[in-house]
């Protein structure tokens, strides 16, 4: 279901390499770092699907207000992932925490799931790279956002912090 899921996101997105590439790394690190904090499947479900389609509201925020901002993708995405979800025939459950998680990927405070925190992780060390931070917006996020130890492993490794 999920490779499934997986290849429609990127038949969504058709032509756009560069979103189809972040939602793949979003991907490949939320799962890394969920399995190596020992999540429980029915979580790790969960999260693989949010990961793929965090983002999916984006082109409709571009065509519809003419920006993508997170707030923008948080109000417009969870009601498209909601009809892509259905037609994969994904459980009520699963939807409506994907969803919840799709809502809320840019907001940083009440974070209230592993799922949660491991996507705002795995986007972060994706957004970090692709919007190429300065030293100091590094170590602000890797204090601020990281609380797993997976994820704050990868973000000293990647980004040299001490």
């Amino acid at each position: 279901m999920i490779n499934k899921l997986h290849m429609a996101m990127i038949e969504l997105y058709h032509g756009d390499a560069k979103r189809i590439q972040h939602f793949c790394k979003v991907h490949s690190y939320a799962k890394l770092i969920a399995e190596m904090e020992n999540v429980d499947a029915k979580t790790l479900f969960i999260l693989e699907t949010a990961a793929l389609t965090h983002d999916i509201g984006i082109h409709l925020c571009e065509e519809k207000y003419g920006n993508c901002n997170g707030k923008l993708q948080e109000k417009e995405g969870p009601v498209i992932a909601e009809k892509l979800l259905s037609d994969f025939g994904f459980s009520g459950e699963v939807s409506e925490r994907v969803q919840y998680l799709i809502a809320h990927h840019h907001t940083y405070n009440n974070i209230d799931g592993i799922d949660y925190q491991i996507l705002v992780e795995a986007d972060f060390l994706v957004n970090m790279c692709e919007d190429e931070l300065s030293e100091e917006a590094l170590q602000n996020a890797y204090r601020n956002i990281f609380r797993t130890e997976t994820g704050k492993k990868i973000c000293r490794e990647m980004y040299d912090i001490a």
